[in-house]
C-alpha cells in the first residue's frame, strides 16, 4: 500500500469516527427522551479500485417496529379503559356508599324511616314535616344525579369533537413530515431527527383510537385504524382522510344520537358507525361515544324509570284515595301529573308536590290527602302507612327500562345502585390490565432504545479507533519526512 493510500484510509477512518461519535453523543442526551430512535452509523469497504478505507453510508435509526405497533394498540386500550373507569367512579361517587349520609340508598332509607314515624304519632306536624323533607331530599338526589349524568356527556362531547380536531391536525403534520423525510433521502440528507417527530407526533394521538403504521417507499408511512381504515396512505390518495364531527352544547336527556339530535363521526363527509364498534372505535375516542350514546344514556333511562315508578305509586288510584283523575299525586312532574309519553328526562324533574312542601303550612295534607279540603282526625295513620305499604308493594314496573319483573321500589333503588358499583369495579379491572400492559410494553420499548451503559462502551473503541487512525497518519507523516529530508 501506498503512503497516499494509507492516508487516504486513515483520514476516512478519523471521519467515521468522528461522525459516530457524534452519534454516541446524541443517543446519552437523549436517552430519556420519548420517540427518540437510537442512531447507529452504517459502514462499508470502499469498493475497489479506490485507495480504500470505510465509506460512510448513511444513518440508521433503530426502532422495534413490533414493540411500538404493540405499544400504540396498548395506548389505545388504556385510553378506552381510562375513561370508561373515570366516568363510572364519577357517578358511582355521585350515588355515594350505601352506608354514607347523603347517598341514594341512605336518603330513600330516611324517608322509609320517616314515614313509620310518622304512622306512630300522626297528630305530629313536625313529623309530617320531616316526610316531606325527606321526600324532598330524595327527589332533590335524582335530579342532581340525571344533572350529573346529561353534564357528563356534555363534557365528553366536547372532548370527542377536541379529540378529532387532533387527530386531523395530527394526520395533516405527518402528512408534511412524510414529505421532508422523503425529500431529506432523496438528498442523501439525514432525516432522523424528522422520523423522530413523526413518531412523536402519532403517539400524541395513539391514545385516541388504535393505529397502525405501515412503512412506504422513500421512509414515508401510512396510518390505518385497527379496523384497517384508511386514514393517510399517499400511494392511494395525496391527503388525508378529513374526520368530521359537531359539537353540541348542551347535551339533554332529550338529544341522543338515535333521533338525530348529536352528531356521529363522519369520514370524508361521509357517515360511519359512530359506536365503539365502529372504525375509529376501540380507543379514547370509543369509549367517550360509547358513554355519551350508550351508557349514560341506559344509566338515564333506569334513572328515568325509578322516578316514574315512585311518581306511578303515589298517583291517582293509589293509597290517596282524595285524589281524582288526572291530579298530580305527591311526587310531580315538574309540579303537574307526569304523562306516560314523556318519561325520558323525568328523573330531572320529580319534585315533591307543593301541596305538601316542607316550607310551608299544608304538611297535614301527608296525613289526610292531598286533595282533603279540611284537616282530619290528628290521630288517623291509615294514609301514611298505606305510603309505606305502596312502597314495598310488589308490583310490575311501567318503565321497560326496570325489567318486567315484579319489584318494590327500595329493590329499584338497590338494583340500581347495584348496577353502577358493579359497573365501577369492572372498569377498574379493564383499567388495572389495560394499564399494567402498556406500562409493560412502554418499558419493553425504552429497554430496546437507549443503553447508556453499551453507548459508553461504543465511545471507549470509537476513541482507541480513532487513536490507531491518528497513529497511522503521524506514521505516514513521518515517513514522509524522512523522504524529503533524504
Amino acid at each position: 500500500m501506498s503512503l497516499t493510500g494509507a492516508l487516504s484510509n486513515a483520514l476516512s477512518g478519523l471521519t467515521a469516527n468522528s461522525r459516530a461519535a457524534a452519534l454516541v453523543a446524541s443517543n446519552i442526551a437523549n436517552a430519556t427522551t420519548e420517540s427518540y430512535g437510537r442512531r447507529s452509523l452504517d459502514l462499508s469497504s470502499r469498493p475497489a479500485g479506490t485507495l480504500g478505507g470505510v465509506a460512510i453510508d448513511g444513518v440508521r435509526r433503530n426502532v422495534d417496529v413490533a414493540v411500538l405497533s404493540d405499544r400504540r394498540l396498548s395506548d389505545a386500550q388504556s385510553g378506552f379503559a381510562d375513561n370508561m373507569q373515570s366516568f363510572a367512579s364519577g357517578i358511582e361517587t355521585l350515588l355515594g356508599a350505601s352506608d354514607e349520609a347523603g347517598s341514594l340508598t341512605s336518603l330513600y332509607s330516611a324517608f322509609e324511616n320517616a314515614l313509620l314515624s310518622a304512622a306512630s304519632d300522626p297528630s305530629s306536624d313536625q313529623r309530617l314535616a320531616s316526610v316531606a323533607l325527606a321526600a324532598e331530599d330524595f327527589t332533590e338526589k335524582l335530579n342532581g344525579i340525571s344533572d350529573e349524568i346529561q353534564l357528563q356527556r356534555t363534557a365528553v362531547d366536547r372532548a370527542i369533537a377536541a379529540d378529532v380536531e387532533s387527530l386531523n391536525t395530527a394526520l395533516g403534520r405527518v402528512k408534511a413530515l412524510n414529505t421532508a423525510i422523503s425529500e431529506s433521502l432523496i438528498s442523501d440528507g439525514d432525516p432522523s431527527a424528522l422520523m423522530d417527530e413523526r413518531q412523536r407526533v402519532i403517539d400524541e394521538v395513539s391514545a385516541i383510537l388504535p393505529l397502525r403504521s405501515v412503512a412506504r417507499e422513500n421512509g414515508t408511512v401510512a396510518l390505518y385504524a385497527a379496523s384497517g381504515t384508511v386514514l393517510l396512505d399517499q400511494t392511494i390518495h395525496s391527503d388525508p382522510v378529513t374526520i368530521g364531527f359537531t359539537p353540541q352544547n348542551p347535551v339533554t336527556a332529550h338529544t341522543t344520537l338515535d333521533n338525530g339530535l348529536l352528531s356521529g363521526l363522519e369520514i370524508d363527509g361521509f357517515a360511519i358507525d359512530s359506536s365503539n364498534d365502529g372504525p375509529l372505535g376501540g380507543g379514547r375516542l370509543g369509549a367517550q361515544l360509547q358513554i355519551r350514546d350508550t351508557v349514560a344514556v341506559d344509566m338515564q333511562s333506569v334513572l328515568d324509570g325509578i322516578a316514574r315508578d315512585l311518581i306511578e305509586r303515589f298517583a291517582p288510584g293509589g293509597p290517596d284515595t282524595t285524589l281524582a283523575s288526572g291530579d298530580p299525586g305527591l311526587f310531580t312532574d315538574g309540579g303537574a301529573a307526569f304523562d306516560a309519553l314523556d318519561e325520558t328526562g323525568l328523573a330531572g324533574r320529580i319534585s315533591l308536590n307543593p301541596l305538601v312542601s316542607p316550607d310551608g303550612n299544608g304538611v297535614w295534607r301527608l296525613r289526610d290527602g292531598l286533595g282533603a279540603a279540611t284537616r282530619g282526625d290528628v290521630g288517623d295513620a291509615r294514609l301514611l302507612q298505606a305510603y309505606s305499604g305502596a312502597l314495598d308493594a310488589l308490583q310490575l314496573p311501567g318503565s321497560a327500562s326496570l325489567g318486567s319483573g315484579t319489584s318494590s321500589f327500595s329493590q329499584h333503588v338497590a338494583d340500581f345502585h347495584s348496577a353502577i358499583a358493579a359497573a365501577r369495579v369492572r372498569a377498574d379491572g379493564e383499567q388495572s390490565f389495560s394499564s399494567a400492559q402498556n406500562t409493560a410494553l412502554k418499558e419493553l420499548e425504552l429497554s430496546k432504545s437507549v443503553d447508556t451503559d453499551a453507548e459508553l462502551q461504543d465511545l471507549l473503541r470509537i476513541e482507541q479507533h480513532y487513536a490507531a487512525n491518528a497513529r497511522v497518519i503521524s506514521t505516514v507523516d513521518e515517513l514522509m519526512q524522512t523522504l524529503l529530508n533524504m
